[in-house]
């Protein structure tokens, strides 16, 4: 009897890892399928946040890796994943966040405080930024470091994955 239930216990561990694996595996795919294709000259052009204050990509990943996280305040993932990227940016983390299709900046600002969000945002009101980086999924997550794009990913992401992605993107 014994026996049996060593084998069962093997199977069901051999057939969670296939598991595992298949879904790390369609994950991926999903993610190079919907990654952006940012111009070569997007981390050069500076950006006004909604504070006023100007981010320049290129020079705040030069040092360590930026997260760069494109939301929107009607995104029903985001309402899960903007908490973790906004406690990142409270605990010292690299980010600037872009607010897709969210109204002027005041009706962005009045959400902004409701939600009491600290992280900084930038208002891409009409979705000029998104279309051309080539962003099409909400939320979505990109990694730079040096200004250049070390990696991407779209969809929900808990905290400890977004610290993951930025400790690896630091190596």
């Amino acid at each position: 009897m014994e026996n049996r239930n060593v084998s069962k216990l093997r199977r069901w561990a051999r057939e969670g890892i296939i598991f595992i694996l298949l879904a790390l595996a369609v994950m991926w795919g999903v993610d190079q399928y919907r990654k952006p294709t940012l111009p070569a000259s997007f981390s050069a052009t500076p950006m006004q946040s909604i504070d006023g204050k100007t981010h320049d990509i290129a020079a705040l990943s030069q040092d360590r890796p930026l997260l760069i996280y494109v939301w929107a305040t009607w995104c029903s993932i985001c309402r899960f994943t903007t908490p973790s990227v906004d406690k990142l940016a409270k605990e010292g983390g690299n980010v600037v966040s872009i607010a897709l299709r969210s109204g002027d900046d005041a009706k962005l600002a009045r959400w902004v405080e409701k939600k009491q969000l600290t992280m900084p945002v930038i208002n891409d009101k009409t979705g000029a930024l998104s279309q051309q980086w080539q962003v099409s999924v909400t939320p979505t997550l990109i990694m730079v470091s040096k200004g250049e794009v070390v990696s991407t990913t779209t969809g929900w992401t808990s905290y400890w994955g977004m610290k993951l992605r930025l400790w690896w993107a630091g190596l």
